[in-house]
């Protein structure tokens, strides 16, 4: 195969494998942004893809999909166990999310982790063309970036951490905690969601490695010489237009009129749509809400929340635990308050195609994001673009990297009921006056600020990092 002179290293495939009823396979583009800011300049790089395809024990060749050549990794059930479910969602995911839950430290997850980010960093590195492009992504595969540099260090090499980083004090709990530092310091370029995130991986490079640090450039030191890493806020965005396009359709339109239809047509509706995960405050949100019925400050006749939680996890022990949670809590709180033409929560343990989920949009008149610990959420940058009649409001938690571009949106502290209750007050009383003001503005940093933007302006930065070393 011939090497590629930008690789691209993620956890998954851009492609999901579909066997149709007579067992033929095929591959369906995956949805999501980063395989669609990437795949066009992929496509015109002549770049491949490593990653894992989604089922265990599956060993493929390197095929070609959509004009992209993709490296298909193995991963045993066991390895998926230990790696995957284990380290990567087990170990790392609460730790990096502020403990929300508690991590789980286990010597042979570690060791399964090292393993596997080895067989990544090493396709990519036989894939990768003299002085080329590796881009790694995510808390999966911390530890690549410095095993591609001793691979093949010829090429210049990038990594974007989609999620939240930890405070030091958090930081240091975990057993391996220079590792994966080392690890990240093997690129060239570090890119995070806030610069929060970048300050708190300045700070424990400093104190756990002692590396001189110049304003948000490390100098690494290696066997032969120190290589520069820029430390960086890079946050992602989404490509709007499939939203814009979808929210103009009087198909969708009709779908969303439709679907308040379906509700009795209340007054207001209010919108959760989460992975459902500890992390994304669902348990906050439907508490307060509730209290509000309670209190006789909303009323069932007037208002219903639509929560939609997505599938996510459902091996992992807290994952199991917070469904039947969320649940309890929500036939409690229909039971207390339903009547015969309304109900308070639309609960919806299911994944819906983009289609309904643009619909249940311009459906909604209140989009609550109450993350206790976010990266970004694109799902509040969604509804944004969506809002082409600039109505609708906006109750961000400012625990999301979002908070820190959506200064018009309703700014609220999730673990605070109260005041979570009186920003969803706000947001249903709201004016359509200010309702107006606060949307345009959302919406012109969405739309300036979207998912081609953000690669562009990583690929630039991985672009001047290859020039300093030419």
């Amino acid at each position: 195969m011939t090497a590629a002179d930008f690789v691209v290293v993620a956890n998954r495939l851009p492609v999901d494998r579909v066997l149709d009823a007579d067992g033929q396979e095929s591959w369906r583009t995956s949805p999501g942004g980063l395989v669609a800011a990437l795949e066009p300049m992929m496509q015109a790089a002549g770049g491949a893809w490593v990653g894992w395809a989604g089922q265990p024990d599956l060993e493929l060749d390197p095929f070609t999909a959509n004009d992209i050549r993709l490296i298909p990794i193995a991963l045993s059930e066991q390895e998926i166990a230990e790696y995957y479910e284990g380290f990567a969602n087990d170990t790392i995911w609460p730790l990096y999310h502020d403990v929300i839950a508690p991590p789980q430290y286990h010597r042979e997850w570690w060791e399964a982790y090292v393993t596997v980010n080895r067989r990544f960093a090493e396709a990519a590195a036989a894939a990768v063309a003299e002085n080329g492009t590796v881009w790694v992504h995510d808390y999966q595969l911390q530890l690549v970036p410095e095993m591609v540099r001793a691979l093949r260090p010829d090429v210049t090499i990038g990594y974007f951490h989609h999620i939240p980083f930890p405070a030091h004090g958090l930081y240091a709990q975990m057993p391996w905690r220079d590792q994966v530092l080392r690890g990240l310091l093997g690129a060239d370029v570090i890119g995070f969601q806030r610069a929060q995130d970048a300050n708190y991986f300045l700070a424990a490079v400093r104190r756990r490695l002692k590396y001189d640090v110049k304003s948000s450039v490390v100098e690494v030191p290696g066997e032969s010489s120190t290589h520069p890493a820029l430390v960086k806020a890079f946050p992602i965005s989404i490509d709007t237009a499939p939203y814009r396009e979808l929210a103009a359709s009087p198909r969708i339109q009709a779908r969303a009129a439709e679907i308040r239809e379906s509700l009795g047509n209340p007054k207001h509706i209010l919108l959760g749509v989460d992975r459902l995960d500890y992390t994304k405050g669902i348990r906050h949100r439907i508490k307060a809400y509730s209290e509000l019925l309670r209190q006789g400050r909303l009323h069932v006749e007037d208002v219903t929340l639509i929560q939609v939680a997505s599938p996510s996890r459902e091996r992992v022990d807290a994952y199991v635990t917070l469904r039947d949670e969320i649940e309890l809590s929500v036939a409690r709180i229909n039971g207390d308050t339903d009547t015969m033409g309304h109900s308070a929560i639309r609960y919806l343990h299911q994944g819906f195609p983009r289609d309904e989920m643009v619909a249940l949009y311009l459906a909604a008149d209140v989009m609550l994001v109450t993350a206790l610990r976010d990266g970004m959420n694109l799902v509040a940058k969604e509804y944004i673009a969506t809002r082409a009649d600039n109505r609708g409001a906006l109750v961000l938690s400012e625990f999301t990297g979002a908070a820190d571009e959506l200064r018009q949106a309703i700014l609220v502290n999730p673990h605070d009921i109260e005041g979570l209750k009186d920003a969803i007050m706000t947001a249903v009383e709201m004016p359509a006056g200010e309702q107006g003001k606060r949307m345009r503005a959302l919406r012109k940093r969405v739309l300036e600020n979207d998912v081609n933007a953000w690669s562009s302006s990583f690929l630039q930065a991985l672009a001047d990092a290859r020039a300093a070393r030419a």
